[in-house]
């Protein structure tokens, strides 16, 4: 059973490159300390669907040009996008607003986490991101709608 657990975490890390182009020009496009702090979340996001069973693999793609990681194969989770906030030093999780995702967030963490509005937890390149927390709240979207269906009887 460990041997088929670490097998399926090797095929779930992030991948050394980038399949899509247009994903690696995403994260391109911001100075260094930003471009860093976005890679870490990615791979923050990666490593957590990989040590939650059920997830499967990720697709990485953009969606409204940021990157976005995506639970196609299982469909267990919503969507999860990652950007910079403009021209600041701020950048967030973005999560679907139609989901009460950051509001079960917002009731975990009340505090150590800023929230904008319904969709997301933004950070500052000023601050460590709070990884823990961070890890939660991701395996959570990770597993959203997995959480939602009814068990079978």
């Amino acid at each position: 059973m460990t041997a088929i657990r670490d097998a399926n975490r090797t095929a779930k890390r992030p991948p050394q490159g980038f399949s899509d182009p247009a994903v690696k020009a995403a994260f391109d496009q911001h100075p260094p300390a930003m471009k860093a702090r976005l890679l870490a979340l990615r791979q923050l996001i990666f490593e957590t669907a990989a040590e939650i069973d059920g997830v499967g693999p990720l697709e990485e793609t953009l969606k409204w040009n940021q990157p976005s990681y995506l639970t196609v194969a299982t469909g267990s989770g919503s969507t999860i996008r990652i950007d910079r906030i403009k021209d600041t030093s701020r950048y967030a999780l973005y999560f679907n607003c139609n989901t009460n995702l950051v509001e079960t967030f917002r009731s975990l963490y009340p505090e150590g986490l800023d929230y904008g509005g319904n969709r997301s937890i933004i950070l500052s390149l000023d601050d460590a991101p709070p990884e823990v927390a961070l890890r939660h709240c991701v395996g959570l979207a990770l597993t959203y709608h997995r959480s939602k269906r009814k068990p079978r009887s």
